[in-house]
């Protein structure tokens, strides 16, 4: 009995072990999922504080009517940059900077701020705040239509007063021949009642008193029509002096209502543009090449890009075609500034140089190539040898073909010589008359290219403008 009670107690103490055992370990794992738990939720409220920092719930359930169609492997919020950069390429041109929206939204307000500034000195802007893009293109749209309604009305115009010049100057042209063929006919006339005088001088004595009277009245007679022809000429020339005068002034009236057509437009066309810089060896590559009729020794002046041409022609460097390929070239760089380095894109020209045409040229006064001080009696036609190395034309006289007047210095007009200085050096009347000729060239042209609205260029324009600035003073530079 005793031994049985035993093996019962020890079977209780055991079960009780397992109890307790079981108990512990049940209670460990209770704390440890517990623990794990406690770190899940407070993860999940840092991603849910996370995802709400990003988009509230009705956002995020709305995201497709607020962003729009999902673009293939991207996430929401991938394709609503998209978007954005896309709205923001509208705004200020071009690829969107890899930066951030706030970055990108300051980079566009500041381009619609500048868009507003140049787009009042046209139109009314109003509240800055409120008016866009869309509604300045409109009203700037709106004022060039009336800008162009209004020169279309000009030039209308103009063409009837001009249409009334040209017939008004064709009927005194006309009446001027006639008269002048009348002229004509009555020096004929005039030369052969000379002749018939003089045969009838030797009749005189033979002839009666009423003879001699008839032909002298017949002479007279032919004076007074002669005289009366010319004073209808110089009537006639008068007549058309005051039409020239009257479209002179009308042109002027219109010039100030209406600038004539700007012909320097071809002086700021770029030639060219820049693909490639070695800054260690002193190089840019060119996209213009022998398709292009690049030749080597080719000068070209650099601009930023992005950026007009001014009206001085001065650029930010100098360079030089040393090496030309198919479709591309090779240049040297000339003259640079550290402040204002070369860049990739930017564009080049040449006055001179075309791909395209032949651009003519009229050359007059004097140069001083060197800026020596010294007038180079041959600078014209040195700046010419050189425009026609360059692929352009020299004309002697402007026309409508014209499309540059290159200016030197007015030429000096040199004192009359008197007659002790004919006597010892008799061309010195045509040398004074040779000078007064080139005085009145030069003013003449210059008047005929203010007339057709042909470009003027001075010496160093011209050389800004042909990228030939920097070479002023080396030697074989003309």
């Amino acid at each position: 009995m005793p031994a049985r009670r035993r093996k019962q107690s020890n079977a209780m103490l055991y079960t009780l072990i397992t109890f307790v055992g079981l108990f512990i370990a049940t209670t460990t794992v209770a704390v440890i999922y517990y623990v794990k738990a406690e770190e899940y939720r407070t993860a999940e409220a840092d991603l849910q504080r996370e995802l709400d920092d990003l988009a509230t719930d009705r956002e995020r359930q709305a995201k497709g009517t607020i962003i729009g169609t999902k673009q293939p492997g991207k996430t929401w919020l991938g394709t609503m940059v998209d978007y954005f950069d896309k709205t923001v390429s509208l705004v200020a041109g071009g690829v969107a900077e890899p930066t951030s929206a706030e970055v990108k939204v300051n980079n566009s307000n500041t381009e619609v701020s500048n868009a507003q500034k140049l787009a009042q000195e046209h139109i009314t802007i109003g509240d800055p705040n409120l008016t866009g893009l869309v509604q300045i293109v409109q009203g700037l749209k709106a004022e060039l239509d009336k800008t162009i309604n209004a020169k279309l009305e000009l030039q209308k115009q103009y063409d009837d007063l001009e249409t009334r010049f040209e017939n008004a100057d064709k009927a005194n042209f006309e009446k001027e021949q006639t008269l002048l063929a009348e002229k004509d006919t009555l020096l004929q006339q005039l030369a052969e009642d000379k002749q018939r005088r003089e045969e009838l001088s030797a009749l005189l004595e033979q002839t009666t008193g009423e003879q001699v009277k008839n032909l002298r009245d017949q002479l007279q007679q032919a004076r007074d029509d002669m005289k009366a022809l010319n004073d209808e000429l110089l009537k006639s020339q008068e007549e058309l002096k005051v039409a020239h005068d009257d479209l002179k002034s009308e042109k002027e009236k219109l010039s100030k209502i209406e600038p004539g057509p700007d012909r320097e437009v071809l002086a700021y066309e770029p030639d060219g543009q820049i693909i490639l810089i070695d800054d260690q060896a002193q190089v840019v590559h060119l996209n213009i090449g022998i398709d292009d009729h690049v030749y080597q020794g080719l000068t070209l002046t650099v601009y930023d890009r992005g950026t007009s041409i001014p009206e001085d022609g001065k650029g930010k460097a100098g360079i030089e075609v040393f090496d030309v390929a198919k479709t591309y070239s090779a240049a040297r760089i000339t003259q640079s500034e550290l402040k204002k380095p070369i860049l990739q894109g930017d564009i080049v020209a040449n006055l001179i140089w075309d791909a395209d045409r032949t651009n003519v040229f009229v050359i007059a006064g004097d140069f001083d190539l060197d800026n020596d001080g010294v007038i180079d009696y041959n600078g014209a036609d040195k700046i010419k040898t050189l425009i026609e190395k360059w692929g352009g034309r020299v004309a002697d006289a402007i026309s409508i073909d014209t499309d540059f007047l290159v200016l030197g210095k007015q030429p000096q007009v040199l004192q009359k010589p008197t007659l002790d200085e004919l006597d010892v050096d008799p061309r010195a009347m045509e040398i004074y008359n040779a000078s007064l000729q080139r005085l009145n060239r030069y003013n003449g042209l210059r008047d005929q290219a203010q007339t057709l609205w042909i470009p003027v260029f001075t010496y160093e324009r011209f050389l800004y403008f042909i990228g030939y600035k920097g070479h002023i003073g080396q030697a074989g530079a003309f």
